[in-house]
């Protein structure tokens, strides 16, 4: 899977790109912590940094290579999204046809249902070429009882010289009412998907 790990992905200006490592996160949560000297305060900093250190370790686990996201303030309101690329194998034995992405893409974490407005279909990457992607509005568990809905695209990059390898090129926004909009920024984002050579 090294050469799935060469990639490029341009994302947008205002968007950042979370360091999946963990060292910068430990070296601000020294920073924070040096701001106070309450023990309350202190608590409440190190539970935030230790959800987050959960988040970034489950990602890593899932094959996570690189996460990014924005939440921007325009004049209109607040635009939130965020996005992620992961190194999936196609299980030994195993096909990754659209069935196949089917029953694993686009189901809510939260219920384990498929989106009911979940799409299935290929689209044009320029420097891959035609690839399968799956959208729709899931549900997401954020916390253990607080669920999100997102917009979501999940596009399938094919890594060269394998059949078994892809990444998948995750986006997400809970900017329901934008639904049109979001789609088409995260098609123009999945769209400068490229694999650097070795």
């Amino acid at each position: 899977m090294s050469s799935a790990q060469r990639f490029v992905l341009d994302v947008p200006d205002l968007w950042d790109q979370t360091d999946l490592s963990g060292e910068e996160l430990a070296r601000t949560r020294a920073t924070v912590l040096a701001t106070t000297d309450d023990p309350r305060q202190k608590a409440r900093i190190n539970d935030m940094f230790r959800q987050g250190r959960e988040v970034s370790r489950a990602a890593r686990r899932q094959g996570a290579l690189l996460a990014t996201g924005t939440a921007t303030l325009y004049d209109e309101g607040l635009f939130m999204a965020y996005g992620m690329v992961f190194a999936v194998t196609t299980p030994k034995g195993s096909e990754l046809t659209l069935p196949v992405l089917s029953a694993q893409l686009g189901v809510s974490t939260a219920g384990g249902a498929a989106p009911k407005d979940r799409v299935i279909t290929s689209a044009k990457v320029p420097a891959v070429g035609t690839v399968a992607r799956v959208t729709g509005t899931e549900v997401t568990r954020l916390t253990g009882d607080i669920d999100v809905k997102l917009l979501t695209m999940h596009t399938m990059m094919p890594v060269p010289g394998t059949t078994e390898d892809f990444l998948v090129v995750t986006l997400a926004s809970p900017n329901l009412p934008l639904k049109e909009e979001v789609y088409d920024l995260f098609d123009a984002i999945t769209g400068t998907f490229r694999f650097v050579p070795a």
